[in-house]
């Protein structure tokens, strides 16, 4: 076996990039490059009705975009491709012809209704579901009468009973009894290999020494070690990683929940730091309880030792706390940029100056990018509100239509609109009038942003202007007349 680590990651091009997948990626590839070793990329697209090149495209462009970045991948045959499945097939065809040579598979005639029935039989009797391996031994005469039916051939593989054992990663030792598997099916009637096969032989012949996969494939791993038995392959070590569940413990699903690397995470404003940050810390923790790690720390700390046996859970919550810890790490400057795509759909991207006070004001309050456009819109935009959002609660209308104009009477006058000023000029204000601050800073509030929530009066005054400032006062007036 080669002293080399080499890990890889296979996903199939049936669907966009799973955060499942990228956890799994995230895993062998922080292996790799903590024991300088190599990251392969391999496309398993053998399934060609569902398997396409814009999700093939969806992967790669979402590791890279999450800074995965891959040593022997799809774009490039050497020194062990091709790296797609599609472009193998007589690979696995002439491995199963070794096979059914050395009478270690056989074709198997069986209907998927007869599958079905005999299957059904075994649940009525309480027994676990196998294949009986009735089409082992079948006599020339029923093989002549099954092709004359018209019937198409898989190619089971043969199990005879014994222990498997091996020690998992993470999981520690396993053990499995092959009597309980039934004859395997490892070439479909259509010529192409089961995943199982087609992914046994990809990893000998790759040289793969660690295959470090989801804990549903668990039950995969025995089978492929009977093949590389049979067909004299090394085995390489396997490590199975806890699935990723919702809050609720169902299991986390494409159809019910956000999935998507690029269409739910990045797409709606998440930052692939906090995105790297987050999927590690699902099902693995250092000894120190950290939560906060970048790309280069998480290389230097990792180890299987520290991944937990029990499935991880999607924390939403804990996403989006991440998320804005690394938005409050930016400059103003590399915020605007980040949120670019986001201000321009919006139509709010004109104004540099402007954009980048508005950006500053809510940098503390944005949980991921796509969160910005509502959050400053008022700053490009008159606001639009209702008349009861501007009576603070535990006032009266009255009141608040006495601080209203009292403020606007006294920033009319105000020559100085820094936010020390204005804070100085409105409480005296307040006290003037027998008011409470929040009876005049509410307001005031609401009638500059038109928001329950946002950035406090004083820094939007100074943000929007004395102009605007004031128009905006004297519309909240005339709405209290």
């Amino acid at each position: 076996m080669n002293d080399e680590i080499r890990v890889r990651i296979a996903p199939s091009p049936t669907g966009y990039l799973h955060i499942g997948t990228a956890h799994t990626a995230l895993f062998n590839w922080l292996f790799a490059r903590q024991k300088n070793g190599k990251f392969i990329l391999r496309i398993e697209d053998t399934d060609t009705e569902r398997s396409k090149e814009e999700f093939v495209t969806d992967i790669t462009d979402g590791l890279s975009w999450l800074g995965i970045d891959w040593d022997e991948g799809p774009e490039r045959n050497e020194p062990f491709g091709p790296y797609k499945q599609s472009d193998r097939l007589q690979i696995y065809q002439d491995y199963a012809e070794k096979l059914l040579k050395e009478n270690k598979a056989y074709y198997c005639y069986c209907t998927a209704e007869e599958l079905i029935k005999e299957r059904e039989v075994q649940e009525q009797k309480k027994l676990a579901p196998k294949y009986s391996g009735k089409c082992r031994n079948l006599t020339n005469e029923q093989v002549k009468k099954c092709q004359a039916e018209g019937r198409k051939p898989t190619i089971r593989f043969i199990v005879e009973p014994k222990k498997i054992a091996f020690t998992d990663l993470v999981k520690g030792d396993i053990e499995f009894d092959t009597s309980l598997f039934g004859d395997f099916v490892i070439m479909k009637s259509d010529g192409r290999p089961v995943f199982l096969f087609a992914g046994a032989i990809d990893d000998f012949m790759m040289k793969i020494s660690h295959v470090i996969r989801g804990e549903d494939h668990l039950s995969n791993t025995p089978r492929q070690i009977l093949l590389g038995e049979a067909l004299n392959f090394f085995v390489p070590e396997y490590g199975h990683l806890p699935l990723i569940l919702n809050p609720d413990r169902t299991k986390l699903s494409k159809r019910k929940n956000p999935t998507s690397i690029n269409k739910d995470f990045r797409n709606t404003g998440y930052l692939p730091e906090a995105m790297i940050n987050f999927i590690a810390i699902m099902g693995w923790s250092a000894k120190n309880d950290q939560e906060l790690w970048t790309l280069k720390d998480l290389i230097n700390e990792f180890n299987f030792r520290d991944v937990g046996k029990s499935p991880a859970v999607f924390d939403g919550q804990k996403l989006n706390y991440l998320n804005g810890y690394y938005i409050r790490k930016m400059s103003v400057g590399e915020l605007s940029k980040a949120a670019e795509p986001f201000l321009q759909k919006a139509g709010l991207s004109d104004g540099k100056d402007k954009l980048l006070s508005a950006l500053s004001l809510v940098q503390e309050r944005v949980k991921k990018l796509s969160d910005i456009p509502e959050l400053i819109e008022f700053f490009f935009k008159n606001p639009e509100f209702s008349q009861d959002l501007l009576i603070m609660k535990n006032s009266t209308k009255e009141k608040i239509k006495i601080a209203l104009e009292e403020s606007y009477k006294h920033l009319f006058e105000e020559s100085d609109f820094g936010r020390d000023s204005l804070e100085q000029l409105l409480r005296a204000v307040a006290a003037k009038n027998n008011l409470k601050a929040g009876e005049v800073l509410w307001p005031l509030r609401v009638a500059l942003t038109g928001k329950e929530a946002s950035p406090g009066a004083f820094e939007v005054l100074e943000c929007l202007g004395k102009e605007e400032s004031l128009k905006r006062i004297k519309k909240s007036i005339d709405m209290l007349k």
